[in-house]
């Protein structure tokens, strides 16, 4: 009787974190407003490191991408300058990527599942330290800087990105467990197209621009075709089979479902985990 009611609350408690399955929970995070975005960040308190141990740089609880799921191509756009900024940005040391280790385990699970399809993962971002998201919030107050508005936020005036939560003062990927992400096709080598670039502030790229996740039915939209609609529902499905959860606003960005640090932002530079 004890054992069956310990599954029980461990199945509640999994069920919780994840907000439902594929369908329930694509409804839930794609419903979910901006408000509620910002608010639930704003209830979790910045740290530095983790309570367990004593480790201040992360190096117990992160793994190198490259290593963990090595048929992923790595192009870590906040290590270019190819990004709505336009020049590197504060925290990223070296063009690699890091993520908590149970979440490196669920990706390294997508892409052998994609892998199978035909597929690899290319990585823009993972785990993004409090200082980048510090250096957006400094660019996004700036008003005189507009050098990537045509690339990255021609539809948003870039007074509005704080309004419409394009910028936030924090962001999931400082937790370790959030991955930007696309797909390339292992035929062509090309990258699958899904209607719109990683970082594109528009409303194209919400994920039920021109249908409903819930059900992957294509309604049409504008700038959306049925074929990159279906293409973005084929990440969607595979992340989500392995554990992730998406974000109603982004098709490119994923959370691991029940993340190790749900309360902590963490601040060590992105580098090689054995220069840490």
């Amino acid at each position: 009787m004890r054992l069956y009611v310990l599954i029980l609350i461990s199945c509640a408690v999994f069920l919780t974190s994840c907000r439902g399955g594929e369908t329930k929970g694509d409804m839930a995070f794609d419903s979910a407003t901006a408000a509620d975005e910002r608010k639930a960040e704003a209830s979790h308190t910045y740290a530095g490191e983790p309570n367990a141990g004593r480790d201040t740089t992360g190096k117990a609880y992160f793994v190198d991408l490259g290593e963990a799921v090595p048929d992923a191509i790595l192009e870590i756009r906040y290590y270019s300058t190819y990004n709505f900024v336009g020049t590197r940005i504060d925290g990223y040391l070296e063009p690699v990527a890091l993520m908590t280790r149970r979440a490196a385990d669920s990706l390294r699970a997508v892409s052998d599942d994609l892998k199978r399809q035909g597929f690899r993962l290319k990585i823009f971002d993972a785990y993004r330290p409090q200082r980048a998201v510090d250096h957006f919030v400094r660019w996004a107050r700036d008003p005189r800087d507009t050098a990537m508005c045509y690339c990255f936020y021609r539809d948003v005036p870039k007074s509005q990105l704080f309004a419409q939560d394009y910028i936030a003062s924090k962001s999931g990927h400082s937790r370790g467990s959030t991955v930007d992400l696309t797909l390339v096709d292992m035929t062509t080598g090309k990258e699958v197209d899904m209607g719109g670039r990683f970082d594109w502030m528009s409303p194209t790229s919400h994920p039920d621009y021109g249908g409903d996740p819930a059900t992957g039915r294509y309604t049409g939209a504008q700038g959306v075709s049925s074929e990159q609609f279906a293409n973005r529902m084929l990440l969607r499905r595979a992340m989500l089979r392995h554990g992730f959860r998406p974000l109603y606003s982004e098709w490119w960005h994923f959370t691991l479902c029940g993340e190790p640090f749900p309360d902590r932002y963490f601040d060590f530079p992105v580098k090689m985990i054995n220069k840490l």
